[in-house]
């Protein structure tokens, strides 16, 4: 779950406690091209105010029609459906035949949103389980990774804070990298103990500039599931110290710039710095996707790509390699 669905809950939750009527809407299956992946969410108020989204638009404005016309004024759960039909796929905007099932919620002090939020405020991640049929809710900790569940009896989605990203080293490839991090919702980290590449970090938003060592930093901010490093300094003795504890720690992705050779190079110093042969077999590098880049941003794409990949749980394996140009690429940079 990212920021802004956290930001939805929040404003139901304030909505419910000041006393309006409030529906929530969770996408919970998508058939074809969808404008919102399933666990998107959408909070509509009685008078037809609105938080987040489901769509492009056209099914947010009939669902603020239903409910401002009453027809929503819900007691239990029920899921719908948009885009049965030719017609409905025309009328609602639906790209390329696609179709998306909700489930509409009314929130009430059952559904426990202000338990819901206090747990994610803690930086726990919480797996929520809605009977359908009651409208009760049960919460529990969540598992790694997002996982959505709908079988028409109950529906589990899962909740908690943001992704971090750790980025060693303050260069220009970390700028792209880090700007567009920051547009996929990450909470990101740069790790630059090197003064003279500190000039211009206070000025981009969402990003924390350190000047701590990697190793002690990695430790400082308990990587969980949820997180993520990449080293791009070039320098082993700031690159390796970040990642000989990142590979330690359950960070979803870490990964590191640089050729196949200076690679493999990386990995067996790493083992004589005590991380286990299995602990480095996590390591992604040459860090990033195949598509052929050459420039700072180009590489910052691939990088986040095969972060948003690995999130997903995508195999990539047998689409596309990992990077097999990283020596024209080092040298580019």
């Amino acid at each position: 779950m990212n920021s802004t669905d956290i930001d939805v809950i929040r404003t139901a939750l304030e909505w419910q406690s000041c006393g309006h009527r409030v529906v929530m809407g969770t996408v919970v299956r998508t058939w074809g091209s969808a404008p919102r992946p399933p666990g998107s969410l959408m909070a509509i108020r009685g008078d037809g105010q609105v938080a987040g989204s489901v769509s492009g638009g056209c099914i947010e404005d009939d669902l603020i029609r239903r409910v401002a016309e009453g027809e929503l004024a819900l007691r239990m759960p029920e899921p719908t459906t948009y885009g049965d039909t030719a017609e409905e796929v025309r009328r609602f905007g639906l790209p390329c035949g696609g179709s998306v099932q909700l489930v509409l919620e009314p929130v009430s002090p059952q559904s426990q949103l202000r338990e819901l939020l206090v747990l994610i405020e803690q930086h726990q991640r919480v797996e929520r389980r809605l009977d359908m049929a009651t409208g009760m809710v049960r919460m529990s900790a969540a598992t790694q990774g997002d996982k959505l569940q709908f079988d028409g009896q109950s529906l589990t989605t899962v909740h908690g804070p943001r992704w971090r990203l750790l980025i060693i080293g303050g260069g220009q490839l970390s700028r792209y990298l880090a700007a567009m991090a920051v547009m996929l919702d990450y909470q990101v980290t740069v790790c630059e103990p090197r003064r003279e590449y500190h000039e211009g970090w206070e000025a981009m938003n969402g990003v924390t500039l350190s000047n701590q060592m990697p190793d002690d930093l990695v430790l400082a901010m308990r990587l969980d599931h949820n997180s993520a490093v990449v080293a791009v300094t070039h320098d082993p003795k700031l690159d390796d110290l970040a990642l000989m504890e990142a590979l330690r720690t359950p960070a979803f992705y870490v990964g590191a710039l640089g050729s196949l050779h200076n690679n493999a190079q990386r990995r067996q110093r790493l083992q004589s710095f005590d991380v286990s042969e299995a602990e480095v077999q996590h390591l992604h590098g040459p860090v990033g996707l195949n598509i052929g880049a050459l420039t700072p941003p180009e590489i910052a794409m691939s990088i986040v790509a095969e972060m948003t990949a690995k999130r997903r749980g995508i195999d990539l394996s047998q689409a596309m390699s990992n990077w097999q140009g990283s020596k024209t690429v080092c040298a580019s940079l």
